[in-house]
Parts: structure tokens; sequence; C-alpha cells
């Protein structure tokens, strides 16, 4: 009897295939998960792009519009707009929650043919990241070759600026860190103002009670009121 039922038991192929789906599950399972992070990953990235593209867009944008002197740019304007990137970043990203936005005003030395550097700068965001292309006052002794990549630098035409932003924003993984996906994603993107701009200084509409400056040495979110 016991031959019988262990000679039948060798000969069953009941449950093969629930048996090889079993085995297999973990391994489809990691592709899948692998693949939805990949595809998180992508979207986030594209994301933070836009962004950059956008507010450098912007930025080379904003002030009053007068026609009998240039343009004025106001301390409110950087807020404004530092503001409009959160918005069109949308909540999920939460780009100054674990991000950092650095717009910098890269400019032509005045009294200098071509000396390249950084007039202003403003920052927003929680994350601790300095730029990687300079700081503001970089270039009054000649040193700035430009903004941007090493061999691939954007530059300023006297009495223009140019609007070079960057954004660096820690990625945070849907599935954990068992991917390797997780680390920083930074993005930059630069615009020339577009119309004539005053450059001498960013401006208080109300100097008596002055806007707050989007200092690059705080680290803060805009969009949260204290």
């Amino acid at each position: 009897m016991r031959r019988r039922l262990l000679s039948r038991l060798a000969s069953s192929r009941t449950g093969v295939a629930a048996t090889e789906f079993a085995l297999c599950l973990p391994f489809l399972l990691g592709a899948g998960l692998m693949g939805l992070e990949v595809a998180n990953r992508a979207i986030i990235q594209t994301q933070v792009a836009q962004l950059a593209a956008q507010i450098a867009d912007n930025a080379s944008r904003i002030g009053d519009t007068s026609t009998l002197q240039d343009r004025k740019i106001y301390e409110n304007d950087i807020d404004d707009l530092l503001r409009g990137a959160a918005v069109q970043g949308g909540g999920r990203l939460d780009l100054f929650g674990h991000g950092r936005v650095i717009i910098s005003s890269l400019e032509v030395v005045p009294g200098s043919d071509d000396r390249q550097y950084i007039h202003w700068q403003r920052c927003a965001g929680t994350k601790h990241h300095l730029s990687s292309y300079g700081l503001e006052g970089d270039g009054l002794n000649g040193e700035l070759a430009g903004m941007g990549p090493a061999g691939k630098e954007v530059w300023a035409f006297p009495d223009e600026a140019v609007i070079f932003v960057e954004v660096a924003y820690d990625y945070r993984s849907l599935v954990g860190p068992h991917f390797g996906m997780g680390g920083e994603i930074v993005s930059t993107a630069s615009f020339t103002v577009r119309d004539d701009r005053d450059l001498t200084q960013i401006y208080q509409r109300n100097p008596a009670a002055p806007d707050p400056v989007a200092s690059c040495s705080t680290y803060t979110d805009p969009t949260v009121e204290t």
C-alpha cells in the first residue's frame, strides 16, 4: 500500500505549474519593481529638468514693464518666481522640501569688455547644495570663464545678463534603496534676459518694509509660512 502511494506521488504532475510559479515569483516581482523604479526615476528627472528650464525662462522675463527706463526687478519678484516653481513642481515632488534652487545672474564686469562675473544669486530649498559653477561675486578678478560644465560654459554679452539656474533634488525611491536608484538629481538651464534690464541691483518695492531676500546662506522652504 505504501509503495503504491509513493509510486503514485512520484509519477504525479499535479501542482507542477503552481510550484514553478512560486519559484519564479520572486524574480518576476523583482523585475516588476525594478521597472517601476526606473520609470519613476525617469519621470522625476524629467520634471526636475523641466522645472530648471521654466525657472530660468521665467526669471529672464520678470520685472516692471516701462517704456521710459530699463526694467527693474524686485525681491518679491524672485519670491513669486520661487513660489510659482513649487506650484509647477506639484505637491508630490516637494521641490523645496527635498531640493535646492539656485538662480544666478551672469553678467559682464562693468567697465570691462567681456569679463564674466556672477552679479547676484538667490536660493531656496532645505537641501544643502552649493552651486557647482560659482558663487555671488565670483569672476570679478577675471577667473570665471562662464557658467556650466567645463568647455560648455554660457556667457553674457556687455549690458546684458544670462539667468543660470541649478536645481538639485534628492530622489526618494518608491521601493527602498534595494535597486540603487536613490541619490541626487541635478539639472541646469540658462536663458538670456529678454528685455533691457536694470542690472545695477535687485530692488525693494518698499524699503521701509523690505521683502525677505532668498539668501543662499539660508536653507528654507519659501512656501512654508513662519
